[in-house]
């Protein structure tokens, strides 16, 4: 049976959170696509690069606590700008130091900003959404994520060759103020949309747990933490998070380093991995969604699309054994697109299982928890990293760090498994 046709209106909010997704990673992406040409300026090591990105994701842990607590206390329009103002700021910052500790500096403050996108994101597609297309929609603006990276590898060489580093750092925090203008005139909760049709307004809260967003018995945020369902996602996210930071921030300097990649021209290798990890992103929110109006729970949906998708992380192990780049960049294509199909599911079960006037602030916890497994991993990999470069074997340390990517999201799952909710908060 056919659903009546509803207005669209939803499909333009996931549009604007789709352009800040992007905007958001491809300010972030900057620096490793400048890695070969500050480190030579700076004299940076592995171990160095990998402190610089631990800054960024230890301030974008600790504010994430608070972004997403904040966000849901002022409102997702409020609250979404002022974080894109911040982290543009931030990323054109990054064009005046002068220093390594400049660099520490900017990346901090980077990490502050960018906190924001996710629980305000999440928020949105929570208000504007009935849960039957709440992973597609998440899986959409997602795949922005994807689209920053693909533009890095085309954008940054070029920006560079021409303008030198600084001007990469300005043009691309500049785009963020673009955005905002967009977002100031577009964005409102459905309730004060004016002019929004009726139709599709009831159909966003067609399976919503609450007739309006201010109405039901309000969970304090300190309670979260003591739920089985914040865990879950806070697990889910701690292991998991880090292997996407690290496709993002070490794969331009695995690839030059290991097939010797000129990072200095547009590369295609990254370009195909990025491009992959937008459809995982589109598929995997499409794949939950699908089982649901098959008549699966939310539950059951996301947990077997998420298993799916654990499944096809796991042959990345034998990148090892990949004798020529483009057998790794299939690999590692499956894995980063599972990744985002992943990630889309997760973040999903948020507002299955919570009441909207939490879900900024589980979305922040649990973002925190994968940004402190950020804050680690980086660390982790440049000492490795620089242990085998004494070795002569670079190479090793890769395959090492592909292991442990491949077993991280079938672990993930297996204690997902075991807390997974018994109880949906505010239904």
């Amino acid at each position: 049976m056919n659903e009546p046709k509803v207005g669209n209106y939803r499909w333009a909010v996931v549009s604007l959170l789709f352009f800040a997704t992007s905007i958001n990673y491809l300010d972030r992406q900057v620096l490793s696509y400048l890695k070969p040409t500050l480190e030579k300026e700076f004299h940076w090591d592995n171990t160095t690069f990998g402190y610089l990105n631990a800054a960024f994701q230890l301030f974008y842990a600790a504010s994430l606590l608070l972004s997403g607590r904040i966000i849901d206390k002022i409102g997702t329009k409020l609250g979404f700008s002022i974080s894109i103002i911040f982290w543009s700021i931030a990323a054109m910052l990054h064009a005046a130091a002068t220093t390594t500790l400049g660099f520490f500096g900017a990346r901090s403050l980077l990490g502050i900003g960018e906190s924001g996108n996710f629980p305000a994101s999440i928020k949105a597609v929570a208000e504007w959404f009935p849960k039957r297309e709440r992973a597609l929609a998440t899986g959409i603006f997602n795949s922005g994520a994807n689209i920053g990276a693909v533009a890095a590898p085309i954008l940054i060489p070029l920006i560079l060759g021409a303008y030198g580093w600084q001007m990469a750092f300005i043009i691309t925090g500049a785009l963020g103020f673009i955005w905002l203008v967009f977002w100031v005139i577009f964005y409102e909760i459905p309730s004060r949309k004016k002019k929004l049709d009726p139709k599709e307004y009831e159909f966003i809260l067609s399976d919503n747990e609450l007739p309006a967003p201010e109405a039901g018995e309000k969970v304090k945020w300190s309670s979260l933490f003591k739920l089985k369902q914040t865990w879950s996602f806070v697990i889910g996210k701690f292991l998991t998070d880090p292997i996407w930071y690290f496709f993002l921030t070490w794969l331009p300097d695995y690839f030059s380093k290991t097939f010797h990649l000129d990072l200095k021209k547009p590369t295609l290798p990254l370009i195909i991995i990025y491009t992959a990890t937008t459809l995982g992103s589109i598929g995997g929110g499409y794949l939950s969604s699908y089982f649901i109006k098959k008549g699966w729970s939310a539950q059951k949906s996301r947990s077997t699309a998420m298993l799916i998708f654990a499944f096809c992380v796991f042959p990345i192990v034998t990148a090892r054994y990949a004798t020529n780049m483009w057998q790794a960049v299939a690999l590692i294509s499956l894995a980063a697109a599972a990744h985002q199909a992943w990630s889309a599911n997760i973040f999903t079960t948020v507002s299955d299982v919570f009441p909207k006037h939490t879900v900024s602030s589980v979305v922040g916890i649990g973002s925190m928890a994968g940004s402190l497994g950020g804050f680690f991993f980086p660390i982790i990999i440049g000492y490795v990293l620089d242990f085998y470069v004494k070795t002569g074997s670079i190479t090793t340390g890769y395959n090492l760090i592909f292991i442990f990517c491949g077993l991280a999201y079938l672990l993930a799952w297996i204690i997902r498994y075991f807390l997974r909710p018994k109880v949906v908060l505010g239904h």
